[in-house]
């Protein structure tokens, strides 16, 4: 065992020495936008597409970079400058990848633009399947007290509140989004935001006979019956995938608490908040600039059940057999929405380097 140690720890340093050599015998590659997907499902080209196929595909991200200590090889073009990861699903592999990159001497990311452009479900009460949203705020949904819901008090609504408080939604004229202390909330750049939403606000999505199929189950809500559009929203990142009514209801609940009614929650997904944490640390020490973040979430399932379903059913149903019917169309929005600001990124690289985007422009 201490010789696989041992062997493992001389084979990391020698991958470090050789990275740090390479980086003083050479320039950094400049990169211009970062890519970041959560997940592909199988080859990195040629099968069934996860998040980051069509970008590896249509953005020519040919030249391999080994990244062995994170979840997934980098691929580049290098012409462009446009660079694509795959964190891993979760936050612990997200923010491991994201600090990986942010720290890797091959790379010089000062001026990069990040797009993370990944699948999430949607609040039916808000939206529909297959629609591209571009994030606002993100909300961690993982740091919480929790007493069970058998132990309650009897005036509680959940037993499920925000730390270093004493009941649900306590405090909540203490909460600061743009000074958050544990990461509980992040504000992202506004107008950058509402830049990204305005080139792609008329882009026409995907749609499917299925997609139609199981939005016409939603016949309670006016929004989820609607085609796939570009929107605004907020962001509820959290490891446990959640679903039904009642944690729907508390999704919009935690978003309007720790964001003070400004943010209205839109998707659910899992690792945006750990990027955001490892891009805050990285921006701190000067490695990239956390203001040119954006966040495009695409939906490929509702977060509850139609009125016919329990959430237990409709849960079973959604994850057996093709999986969700909206998961191809959201993948695909993904890239036909976010490669618009990515493409105007290395178009105008002489103006978007030194100087940020804002609406109308």
């Amino acid at each position: 065992m201490r010789l696989v140690i041992r062997l493992s720890a001389l084979l990391l340093f020698s991958f470090f020495s050789f990275n740090t050599a390479l980086a003083e015998s050479s320039s950094p590659i400049e990169i211009k936008a970062v890519v970041v997907a959560m997940f592909e499902i199988g080859e990195d080209e040629g099968d069934r597409p996860g998040e980051f196929q069509l970008w590896k595909e249509k953005q020519k991200l040919t030249s391999h970079y080994p990244l062995p200590h994170a979840h997934h090889d980098i691929f580049v073009n290098e012409e462009t400058g446009v660079l694509g990861i795959v964190t891993g699903m979760g936050i612990a592999r997200a923010s491991a990848a994201i600090m990986s990159l942010g720290l890797d001497p091959r790379f010089d990311l000062t001026h990069a633009y990040w797009l993370v452009a990944g699948i999430a479900g949607i609040d039916p009460q808000d939206g529909t399947i297959g629609s591209a949203i571009w994030t606002d705020y993100v909300v961690d949904g993982d740091l919480a007290h929790q007493i069970d819901a058998r132990e309650i008090p009897a005036d509680w609504s959940t037993g499920y509140f925000p730390l270093f408080a004493h009941s649900p939604y306590a405090n909540a004229e203490d909460v600061d989004p743009l000074n958050a202390p544990n990461g509980e909330v992040y504000v992202l750049n506004h107008d950058l935001m509402q830049w990204a939403f305005e080139k792609t606000a008329n882009i026409q999505l995907p749609n499917t006979s299925a997609m139609d199929a199981l939005r016409a189950k939603y016949v309670k809500f006016a929004n989820a019956q609607k085609t796939p559009s570009v929107m605004k929203g907020s962001h509820l990142s959290a490891s446990t995938f959640w679903h039904g009514k009642l944690l729907n209801d508390w999704a919009n609940q935690w978003v309007s608490y720790w964001t003070k009614d400004n943010g209205n929650f839109v998707t659910s997904g899992m690792e945006d908040s750990a990027t955001l944490q490892a891009l805050t640390y990285l921006d701190n020490a000067g490695k990239v600039d956390k203001n040119r973040l954006l966040i495009l979430r695409t939906a490929s399932n509702f977060t509850m059940q139609p009125g016919d379903l329990t959430a237990a059913e409709n849960l079973k149903l959604e994850s057996s057999g093709e999986g969700y019917a909206a998961m191809l169309s959201a993948i695909e929005s993904a890239y036909l929405v976010g490669s618009v600001v990515i493409d105007d990124v290395v178009k105008h690289w002489d103006k978007r380097k030194t100087q940020l985007p804002t609406p109308s422009q």
